[in-house]
């Protein structure tokens, strides 16, 4: 039997929100990074031998306080972002990060509350995240092999900890449970059925992540992505796909069920069938800055105006117009030989 086969991005139809940028792109997603330390080092993402015990963070006063990100979540929330994803660096590394969850979930017109998270201190935290008002979660697995796991991770954690931390998730009722997996060619693509399998049993929704070239320091080359198609010809295989509708419009990830109806997976195929035509999302930095590209150069400072005393009307308009002049489309011109300037590491803004 053929694979099903992966399926074309288009532009998105959704109706006209309060603010779209220069290609017509709403604003429906915010990702909010509340630190930018983690306690892996992940080699896609911040390589121990970059990343070591000297590296610099950002210091504590330069980062936003909970006050100071639930004032802009709330303002870019007015202006059409309904999700809000919480995110880092590893969030669950922030103290109190529950307190933060309880303050956004008062927010008006925020429809879904999220986390994307390592797993590790779930165990810890899974409950108040959930008590506080946290809805689901999505938790970073790379490999069910430990060997292949605490390579990609700079050998901070075995499998077992974050599976742990799943199972402290799902008793506390943080769902549906994601699982996100990134697969990189010669080093964890042997392992990516066996995850599907185990996802599949567990009534999780897992989804693969094409290894991006994100930030400057992962040592990224094309030829070690493992591609969607790839991928989804691996699980048919042995466990018959066919695609489905994406939730809306602009989700990332293009979905699949079993055939035997027995659960779904998810490709962000970032790299081979960039998406960039339906992007809603926008990334606010821990200290400040919005961009408007997972692949950005650049953010705009919203801290410097806030502390300054600019009032809401203010910095309302620096969002508009940093929305409004977006003209990003990274993912589709990235193999342009077209110079640019460093792109902001993943690990700042959140995946």
């Amino acid at each position: 039997m053929n694979p099903p086969p992966v399926e074309d991005n288009t532009m998105s139809d959704t109706p006209t929100p309060v603010l779209r940028d220069a290609f017509r792109r709403p604003l429906r997603d915010l990702r909010v990074s509340v630190t930018d330390r983690c306690n892996f080092r992940c080699t896609y993402c911040m390589p121990a031998e970059i990343f070591g015990e000297s590296y610099k963070f950002l210091p504590k006063h330069d980062i936003l306080s909970f006050e100071e990100m639930v004032r802009l979540t709330r303002i870019i929330v007015r202006l059409g972002a309904v999700k809000v994803r919480i995110t880092g660096g590893e969030p669950l590394v922030r103290e109190q990060i529950e307190t933060l969850v309880g303050m956004l979930r008062q927010i008006e017109g925020v429809d879904d509350l999220t986390m994307t998270t390592n797993g590790f201190l779930l165990p810890q935290k899974a409950q108040a995240l959930k008590d506080a008002g946290l809805e689901r979660i999505t938790v970073s697995l790379d490999s069910l092999d430990d060997a292949v796991f605490r390579k990609m991770n700079g050998n901070r954690s075995s499998v077992q900890k974050v599976l742990d931390g799943i199972a402290a998730a799902e008793r506390a009722g943080l769902h549906p449970i994601k699982i996100n997996t990134v697969v990189q060619r010669g080093v964890n693509e042997h392992t990516i059925l066996d995850l599907a399998r185990w996802a599949r049993d567990k009534g999780y929704i897992l989804r693969f992540i094409e290894y991006m070239d994100v930030g400057n320091m992962n040592g990224w080359r094309k030829e070690e992505v493992f591609s969607a198609r790839e991928i989804v010809e691996t699980i048919d295989a042995a466990l018959p796909l066919e695609q489905i509708e994406r939730s809306y419009k602009s989700e990332v990830a293009a979905r699949y069920r079993y055939r035997d109806g027995s659960g779904e997976i998810g490709l962000i195929a970032s790299v081979t069938m960039p998406f960039c035509g339906a992007c809603s999302r926008m990334r606010l930095s821990p200290e400040g800055e919005i961009f408007t590209c997972l692949f950005g150069t650049k953010g705009t400072d919203l801290r410097g105006p806030m502390r300054a005393g600019a009032d809401d009307a203010a910095l309302e308009q620096i969002v508009r117009q940093t929305w409004g002049e977006r003209i990003d489309r990274y993912s589709e011109v990235r193999f342009l030989d077209t110079p640019r300037d460093p792109k902001v590491e993943m690990y700042h803004i959140g995946g």
